[in-house]
């Protein structure tokens, strides 16, 4: 395998800056940041343009159909992967390239299957016919998967090669398209079903992945086909056992971690009406987008981290897996509390600003409430888990998989309940639940995990000066309650921001005085080398 220079630079770094934390969170914010910022101002448009019943279709049911194809398909061995003692680097050789995509061609046999069985579910469940608008939309987004499935090896293999800036490209290129797609669609083809418009536009996100991973390593990096595609008549059984017990561990522990991830929308398709489904579309695609941009890469590269760190043999590895555990912890945990703070008491204004009056005067405000305290517990168990499925080993992770089952039960049983009492705020109520469940879960490992060590402890985890947040949230509410007028909406909230914005300094200056070496440290990602 020849090398060959590319437009979009290889991010192999050296083996001592395999396990820098900030370095990967860096090209993962900015993925993030565009993949994730791009849809957020598109959704401000597409909003005021849909029918609640449409927006619920697109925020809602498509997007739990494709997640729940592509999220069961693949993340076992994307997990599995980013463990895996193969050794690559940027010349590796065809052997160790080979190892890792034999089993990562795994993935799209058991997609395929995972796609023609949801797809007859969904036909089944809803009683559709072929010639049905939503059943060619079904059909659609099932191809788009697919699309995406057959880039998913070349993914893992430049995740693994840490070719940090391709994932950048790629991803933000497949969602301008996507966004493109269905503006160009909904402005000149009024007359089109709704639910077409979306599912040609994940079709263009799905052949914007598959072109870019392809294209980048036929082109730019001179793999051949065969490279890529490394089974040979003969030799077709002839793949790491190991790591595909593992991918399968993994991808048997991602059927329950779906449900504790999209169980809510389960439940919210199955039993809630268009209305609420798209209140909870509207709130979800808001409120989760501090996840997705910050909590999402940050989990991921805390992952590598861990992982990384933990497979040496270094004598300090308790140390430093302390160390790394604690700032990651620390960082989410300031975050968290920064929306705890502010989020509840500023929720109206966001929703009316951003999506107008119709909306804000609903429930979609007070749900947004709910998720700002939620968003916390979600930082918290993101990392910590992160950490605990880094370090297991096999049977300590196949406990945890039994720990999920319970909790997708408790999980799944709260959803039915709480969405019938109180509606969509049932929902985040359920998921706020769930995580506390799994954060202690994950909090008894970590505790265990470093008992013969001092180098971790769960009070250095909790950033200095979180008391001035707490007392900001306080005075935030009441500025909301003695000022706002949503009557005299623009004046009011004019007077409410100034004192918010004058709390949000203030609790800055305070927080960065106490802790500017760790702010610092994470600020400056070039300085990191270690």
């Amino acid at each position: 395998m020849s090398k060959a220079s590319s437009t979009v630079p290889s991010e192999t770094p050296k083996d001592g800056d395999r396990a820098n934390l900030s370095r990967t969170l860096k090209y993962l914010l900015a993925t993030q940041f565009l993949s994730r910022g791009i849809p957020f101002i598109f959704n401000s448009w597409i909003v005021r343009h849909l029918t609640q019943e449409d927006y619920a279709v697109y925020a809602v049911q498509f997007h739990l159909f494709v997640t729940c194809i592509l999220f069961l398909s693949r993340e076992g061995f994307r997990r599995a992967c980013m463990r895996a003692d193969i050794k690559l680097c940027e010349g590796a050789s065809a052997k160790d390239n080979a190892a890792l995509l034999k089993v990562a061609w795994m993935s799209f046999p058991l997609g395929v299957v995972i796609t023609i069985a949801g797809c007859v579910f969904v036909f089944w469940w809803q009683g559709l016919q072929h010639s049905d608008p939503y059943a060619q939309a079904i059909l659609i987004n099932g191809f788009a998967c697919i699309l995406e499935l057959l880039a998913e090896p070349l993914y893992i293999l430049s995740q693994t090669l840490f070719l940090l800036k391709l994932r950048l490209v790629v991803e933000t290129l497949a969602t301008f398209s996507r966004c493109v797609t269905m503006y160009i669609l909904i402005v000149n083809l009024t007359n089109m079903e709704k639910g077409i418009v979306f599912a040609l536009s994940q079709a263009a996100y799905g052949a914007c992945i598959f072109l870019g991973y392809w294209s980048y390593f036929l082109l730019f990096r001179a793999y051949r086909s065969s490279d890529l595609i490394p089974f040979r008549l003969g030799h077709m059984m002839n793949f790491d056992k190991q790591l595909s017990n593992m991918c399968m561990l993994f991808t048997l522990q991602s059927f329950r971690k779906l449900i504790l991830q999209e169980g809510e929308k389960i439940v919210l398709v199955w039993l809630d009406t268009p209305y609420n489904q798209a209140v909870y579309g509207l709130v979800d695609k808001l409120g989760s987008l501090v996840v997705r941009l910050v909590f999402l890469p940050f989990e991921e590269s805390s992952y590598s981290t861990f992982a990384r760190s933990a497979s040496g043999q270094s004598p300090n590895k308790s140390k430093n897996l302390g160390r790394r555990l604690t700032e990651a912890m620390k960082l989410v945990l300031l975050i968290g509390l920064l929306f705890l703070a502010f989020g509840p008491s500023y929720s109206y204004c966001l929703i009316r600003l951003l999506y107008g009056q119709k909306w804000s005067d609903g429930e979609a405000s007070t749900a947004l409430r709910y998720y700002c305290l939620y968003i916390i517990v979600l930082a918290m168990n993101g990392t910590s888990e992160a950490f605990l499925h880094a370090v297991a080993t096999e049977n300590q992770l196949k406990r945890s998989n039994n720990s999920l089952l319970v909790f997708s039960l408790i999980y799944v049983a709260l959803n039915v309940l709480l969405i019938r009492s109180v509606g969509a705020i049932g929902l985040i109520l359920a998921n706020s639940l769930n995580m506390i469940l799994r954060i202690i879960y994950s909090a008894i490992f970590i505790k265990h995990f470093f008992q013969e060590s001092s180098s971790f402890s769960f009070c250095s985890c909790l950033p200095s000066g979180w008391t001035i947040l707490l007392l900001s949230g306080v005075a935030t509410l009441i500025s909301e309650k003695v000022f706002l007028d949503r009557e005299n909406f623009w004046s009011s909230f004019f007077i409410h921001f100034c004192i918010g914005f004058a709390f949000f300094c203030t609790s800055a200056f305070v927080i960065y005085r106490r802790e500017r070496p760790f702010i610092n440290k994470i600020i400056r990602f070039r300085d990191h080398s270690d």
